[in-house]
C-alpha cells in the first residue's frame, strides 16, 4: 500500500448540519478538518461529504455502502463525494442517484470549491455538471495542511508532504494524489512553532511518500534536514514523530538524527511490502530483502531501543508459498512490532491488476498468517516492557503512549496532552498496563 494509506473505520464529523466522513490514511483525516472548516465557511448544511480512499476495492466498496445507507437512513441528506476514490472514479460516484457532487483531490481543501458546492446544491446540479475533477499529475504544489487540533487527538498532525512519484505496481495512489509536492522547509517550521505555543508537546510529520520530502523545492532539502530544523529551531517541541517513511530513501541526516535527536522518537513504520525479492521486483519495489535487512540493522545499531513496524501485503499475484514464507521470516529478520496487512487487492488501471492473481481463500489465510505473527511480536514487545518506566503521552480515554507509540492504559485519569511517567504493570496483549 502507499506509505502513508490503508483502509480504516469511517470517522464523521458534525457541525452546524454537516458530516464529514473519513475513509482510510490519516492524511485523509486531516484533509477532513479542512474540508470541514471550509464547508462551514461556505454555510454548507444538510450535507454529508465522503472523504473516500481508494487504496483498495473494499476501501471503496464501503464509501459506496455507507452513501446508500445514509440516503435510507436520512433521505433528505444532501452527499458530496472526495478524496482519492473520488479522483480516480469519478464516474463511478457519479452514476450513484445518491450521489449530488463529486470533487476531486486537487480542489478539495479550498474555501472556494465549497462556496460553489453550495450554490450548486442549493440549484441542484445533475449530469455531468455534478463532476468536479480536474487532472491531479497537473498540480505543481501543494498547501500548507497544518492542523491546530483535531477532535479526540492530542498529539498535532502536520502534512508536510503529498503524492508520489513512484510507480508501484499494486498501488493507485499516484493517481489520487498526484505527484509528489512538499511543504517549504521554512513555512514548516515556523508553523510547528506555532502549534507548540498552542500547547501541543507533539507533533506528528505525515506524507503520502514522506522520505522524498524536498524533491522540487529550492535546494532539495531532505526529510532528515527537515527534522534537524525543526528540533532545533523549535526547542520547547517535546516530541517529533515521523508516520511511516519508505526505507530505501532514509537520507543520511535522518539516520544522524535517529542517533542523535531523543526529541525524535524511537518509533518509525517502514514501508516493506514483501520479504521475497522476485516479489519485490513485480511490485516495483526500490529495495531488496537483504537491503531491507541491513537498514534496520544500522537504525538499530544507531539507535538501540528503536521500534519498528512495516506495511506488508498477504498474497501478491504470483506469490507462492515459499514468496509468502520470505515475508513471514521478515517479522523477526527486521525485529517487527507493529504490523499493517493487506490482503492483496487489485485496483483496475494498475499493472498488478493483470498479473496471474492468487486464490482469494490463499490471500486471506496468508494475510491470517501474517496477522497472528504480528500479534505473537506485539505479545513479545509488551511483555519486555513490563517493569520499566516509560514517558507516556496522555490521550483521551484513559490511554496514552510511550515513545515507541506502544498504547498505554492508565491506571488513573490525567489530563490529555500531559507527560507522564509511568510503571509498567502488565499488559492484556495489544497494550501496556500502568501501575
Amino acid at each position: 500500500m502507499s506509505h502513508a494509506c490503508g483502509p480504516c473505520a469511517p470517522e464523521t464529523v458534525l457541525e452546524s448540519g454537516l458530516a464529514v466522513r473519513t475513509f482510510g490514511c490519516r492524511l485523509n483525516t486531516l484533509d477532513s478538518e479542512q474540508i470541514r472548516r471550509a464547508a462551514t465557511a461556505a454555510g454548507l448544511e444538510r450535507t454529508v461529504v465522503f472523504n473516500t480512499c481508494a487504496v483498495t476495492g473494499e476501501a471503496v466498496r464501503q464509501a459506496r455502502q455507507a452513501i446508500r445507507k445514509l440516503k435510507r437512513d436520512q433521505p433528505e441528506m444532501r452527499v458530496v463525494v472526495t478524496g482519492c476514490a473520488a479522483q480516480t472514479e469519478p464516474a463511478t460516484f457519479a452514476a450513484m442517484p445518491e450521489v449530488d457532487r463529486v470533487i476531486g483531490n486537487g480542489a478539495k481543501a479550498a474555501p472556494a470549491t465549497w462556496r460553489e458546492a453550495r450554490r450548486a446544491l442549493d440549484f441542484g446540479v445533475s449530469g455531468e455538471a455534478k463532476v468536479v475533477v480536474d487532472d491531479i499529475m497537473a498540480v505543481r504544489e501543494t498547501a500548507l495542511h497544518m492542523v491546530d487540533g483535531l477532535d479526540g487527538h492530542t498529539r498535532a498532525f502536520v502534512q508536510v508532504q503529498t503524492g508520489c512519484d513512484h510507480r508501484c505496481t499494486f498501488c493507485i495512489i499516484p493517481y489520487g494524489r498526484g505527484n509528489s509536492r512538499s511543504v517549504p522547509l521554512g513555512d514548516t517550521v515556523s508553523q510547528i512553532r506555532t502549534l507548540v505555543e498552542a500547547g501541543h508537546g507533539e507533533v506528528v510529520l505525515t506524507g503520502v511518500d514522506l522520505t522524498s520530502y524536498g524533491e522540487g523545492l529550492p535546494g532539495a532539502p531532505t526529510l532528515g534536514k527537515l527534522v534537524r530544523a525543526i528540533l532545533r529551531h523549535v526547542p520547547e517541541l517535546k516530541r517529533l514523530r515521523l508516520s511511516s517513511i519508505d526505507s530505501v530513501e532514509a537520507d543520511p541526516d535522518l539516520l544522524r538524527a535517529l542517533a542523535e535527536e531523543e526529541r525524535l522518537m524511537p518509533h518509525l513504520h517502514l514501508s516493506l511490502q514483501s520479504g521475497d525479492d522476485l516479489i519485490l521486483k513485480r511490485m516495483k519495489r526500490r529495495h531488496s530483502r537483504a537491503q531491507a535487512i541491513a537498514l534496520v540493522g544500522e537504525m538499530r545499531r544507531l539507535r538501540p531501543d528503536l521500534v519498528l513496524g512495516a506495511d506488508l501485503i498477504a498474497g501478491f499475484p504470483t506469490e507462492t508459498e515459499t514468496m509468502f514464507r520470505n515475508s513471514l521470516a521478515m517479522v523477526e529478520a527486521c525485529g517487527l512490532t507493529y504490523l499493517h496487512v493487506f490482503p492483496f487487492s487489485p485496483r483496475p488501471g494498475t499493472p498488478a491488476a493483470r498479473m496471474p492473481p492468487v486464490p482469494s481463500a490463499l490471500i486471506t489465510a496468508r494475510a491470517h498468517r501474517l496477522r497472528e505473527a504480528g500479534a505473537s511480536a506485539l505479545r513479545r514487545h509488551l511483555s519486555a516492557e513490563v517493569g520499566v518506566s516509560r514517558p507516556v503521552l496522555v490521550e483521551r480515554g484513559g490511554i496514552g503512549r510511550t515513545p515507541h507509540f506502544t498504547p498505554v492504559r492508565l491506571a488513573r485519569p490525567a489530563a490529555p496532552g500531559a507527560i507522564l511517567d509511568l510503571r509498567m504493570a502488565g499488559h492484556d496483549g495489544t497494550r501496556l498496563v500502568a501501575a
